[in-house]
């Protein structure tokens, strides 16, 4: 499949008088302006989220505040790559349909849920500084996940797209993910209690500086897709080096949304193949666990030699449900990467090989039908 076109987003907004999106594309911001108002799709068809993961090498915590339409999750989920071990929780609200008034902007504003057991709170302070809070009743053993962080020094591009879906015309995602954000602050569980720094920690290991990254959508979608995303975010080669790549989702023709990012600066690239090994003979299974060999390594290549890395997996992350009218089937696999990828130079023209070493990240296949 050769590599779409790359089409840039231009400014202004991002839906027509029609409801529909004006312009498919990409951008290294948020340069068209969502407005939930506009939308040309029945409320309870329009998907609004906040994702933000933060870890360094011991643990991570995943957070996720979204409003779906008909459904909306409030989950926090705690990851110890030492065990290796996780544990999720989650709550679900009825029909919110906008009742959370989700930010239209990542830039400023606060995404917050309340209620008797949780207490989710994402706020974007003036200068980019992001502030989470967060409370969860009955996480794990009876006691509370209770967390504080800051997320700073927000890196100069991101990645952005506004993607259509051909079969239908109401249906867009405008997503932006912002990665390598210098994460500061704890989480607690009852008598455990883990520092995230972004200079890392001393004690008996070592746990690196701490990352967050964000995934901010809103959008329309059809009702059964599969996606594969990955990113990674960390200190290599003395300099700050992530990554966002996916596919899957939509109609790509106009651009992918695969980005390196070394120092904040953006790397465009094409078409990327995750590698994901396939189990025989399964490849009408309905469950991906059948499909593929999750926790076999994965080999991730572009279609213009920019990339060339090896996941070994090291946790599942992982949630399955099929109530008939709503199935999702999710697997982040968490790992590391190993290889190469050559971003651009000082000119804007691919420069010299950058070898990624030990890079802590995930890549993820998931199947939701709702």
């Amino acid at each position: 499949m050769p590599s779409p076109q790359q089409t840039q987003l231009s400014a202004g907004s991002l839906l027509n008088e029609r409801g529909q999106l004006a312009q498919a594309g990409w951008a290294t911001q948020l340069v068209r302006e969502y407005n939930r108002q506009q939308v040309g799709a029945a409320k309870w068809r329009i998907k609004e989220w906040d994702y933000y993961l933060i870890y360094d090498g011991e643990f991570a915590v995943a957070l996720t505040l979204s409003d779906m339409g008909y459904i909306g999750l409030i989950s926090p989920s705690l990851l110890d790559f030492s065990a290796p071990r996780y544990t999720t929780k989650s709550q679900l609200a009825v029909m919110p349909m906008g009742k959370f008034q989700m930010p239209p902007s990542s830039a400023a504003g606060t995404s917050a849920y309340q209620s008797k057991t949780s207490n989710f709170r994402f706020e974007v302070l003036e200068g980019g500084e992001r502030r989470i809070e967060v409370r969860f009743d009955n996480f794990e053993n009876g006691q509370p996940l209770e967390l504080q962080l800051r997320l700073t020094r927000p890196p100069a591009d991101s990645m952005v797209i506004a993607t259509p879906w051909a079969e239908d015309p109401s249906a867009f995602y405008y997503n932006q993910k912002i990665i390598g954000l210098w994460a500061e602050g704890q989480v607690r569980v009852g008598d455990f209690c883990h520092q995230f720094s972004p200079l890392g920690s001393g004690g008996a290991a070592l746990s690196g500086p701490a990352f967050g990254l964000l995934d901010w959508g809103r959008g329309v979608w059809t009702r059964d897709n599969t996606w594969r995303w990955s990113a990674a975010q960390g200190l290599q080669n003395g300099q700050v080096f992530g990554f966002s790549l996916g596919y899957g989702f939509g109609d790509t023709s106009a651009a992918s949304e695969n980005m390196l990012f070394v120092n904040g600066r953006a790397t465009k690239l094409g078409r990327v193949n995750f590698g994901v090994p396939e189990a025989p003979g399964q490849e009408g299974a309905k469950r991906l666990a059948s499909r593929y060999r999750l926790m076999e390594p994965w080999h991730f290549t572009d279609d213009e030699g920019r990339l060339d890395l090896r996941f070994t997996p090291l946790l599942d992350r992982s949630d399955w449900m099929d109530y008939r009218l709503v199935l999702t089937d999710q697997h982040q696999v968490f790992g590391h990467f190993n290889g190469w990828v050559v971003p651009d130079g000082a000119d804007g023209a691919p420069g010299e090989r950058f070898p990624v070493t030990d890079l802590l990240g995930f890549a993820e296949v998931v199947h939701n039908v709702y």
